[in-house]
């Protein structure tokens, strides 16, 4: 896992550089000045993540409740006037003296700690009434409205898949977990088309060609952008695509220029080297299920099934195959934020490894003594 995660952050920072280097140039005069800020994030994700290595996973469920006041303060307070910063008619950010920050990114992460710990209290609940099962999945939806309030319709698809996808491992019975996710799906549908530039996103992916000037300028560019990378992709740099060509080049459309530099076959590599990461929640998971260790089977599905989404999505979308959502790439994309809780997330999976580890090694010497 730890090696995965290695090449997907020097892949990273390679193609933030790439990415952002003429933009850069011309907004700051600086180059380098979309990286010097993703390193100054890598950083403070990994001694934050190295924090986060060292907690027993005990502490976050002893301490659940604390995060869901967490997460929907972060979301509220992007409506505070005097916090709250509004880009392109979208107000997801919180600014605090120098700083701005993107509120959903942690607020993610901290229901996904409290949906886990609840699913451990309330088990039982969950799985024989109707109102254990509603109960989360109100506080999810609330927290989804106030996302989509901001707006941001790619978190908050992210949030309820990998909420329904908690309760459902967590025991909820299959008629509760179909009729919320008819709700839910018809909620998502509803939020889609009550806004005139969503309903234009969901139409333009379908054929972007047809009026590629405007609505589908993004998505035709992107799809330029992977066409010129064939197989082994047009060389490190020498991106067409990114140069004023594509918007958000460096951010939710890196996965074109990364297509259009390596080509099919750096887009393999880092599709295998999420599945490693992927692959590695879904496994912490099954056998902290087999050790008894619920919380951090949950936990580790969690922060798995939102990482893969995220990708997926974020692919779909660059690749024509899902509307424009607005989604960063994991360890990818240029977002300070964004950066700065994967790498906690990916803190916590390799906790939760240990822990699990370590759990069957005095299991082994228990077994010897007797």
């Amino acid at each position: 896992m730890i090696v995965a995660i290695f090449f997907l952050l020097v892949l990273g920072i390679i193609m933030v550089t790439s990415s952002s280097i003429a933009i850069a140039d011309r907004d700051f005069a600086e180059p380098f000045y979309y990286l010097y800020r993703q390193m100054t994030a890598i950083s403070i994700g990994l001694i934050l993540g190295l924090i986060c290595m060292y907690m027993p996973t005990e502490y976050w469920l002893k301490l659940n409740w604390i995060f869901l006041i967490i997460a929907f303060a972060l979301l509220i307070s992007v409506f505070i006037p005097s916090i709250g910063y509004t880009v392109n008619g979208s107000t997801r950010w919180i600014v605090l003296g120098p700083l701005r920050l993107q509120p959903s990114e942690p607020a993610r992460l901290c229901l996904i700690i409290y949906l886990s710990g609840y699913i451990v209290r309330h088990q039982s609940t969950l799985r024989e009434s109707l109102s254990g099962f509603l109960k989360p999945l109100f506080l999810i939806a609330l927290a989804s409205f106030l996302l989509l309030s901001e707006p941001d319709f790619g978190a908050t698809v992210v949030l309820m898949i990998t909420s329904l996808g908690l309760l459902f491992i967590g025991g909820a019975r299959i008629r509760d977990f179909l009729f919320s996710f008819l709700i839910v799906f018809s909620s998502l549908l509803l939020a889609a088309f009550s806004e005139p530039y969503r309903l234009a996103r969901l139409t333009g992916f379908l054929d972007p060609w047809a009026d590629s000037e405007n609505s589908g300028y993004q998505l035709t560019q992107s799809l330029i952008a992977i066409g010129r990378g064939d197989f082994f992709g047009v060389g490190l740099g020498s991106s067409v695509q990114k140069l004023f060509y594509l918007p958000e080049a460096h951010t939710d459309f890196i996965f074109a220029v990364l297509s259009e530099e390596f080509g099919l076959v750096g887009v393999t590599i880092t599709i295998i080297l999420f599945g490693i990461l992927v692959y590695k929640a879904i496994s912490n998971s099954n056998k902290a299920i087999e050790k008894g260790m619920l919380f951090q089977a949950l936990l580790s599905s969690g922060i798995g099934m939102a990482l893969g989404v995220q990708v997926f999505i974020n692919m779909g979308v660059s690749a024509g195959l899902l509307p424009t959502k607005g989604l960063t790439l994991p360890l990818f994309s240029y977002g300070r934020m964004s950066i700065i809780i994967t790498l906690i997330s990916l803190a916590i999976l390799i906790r939760i490894h240990h822990e699990v580890i370590t759990c069957d090694k005095k299991i082994k010497i228990k077994g010897k003594r007797r």
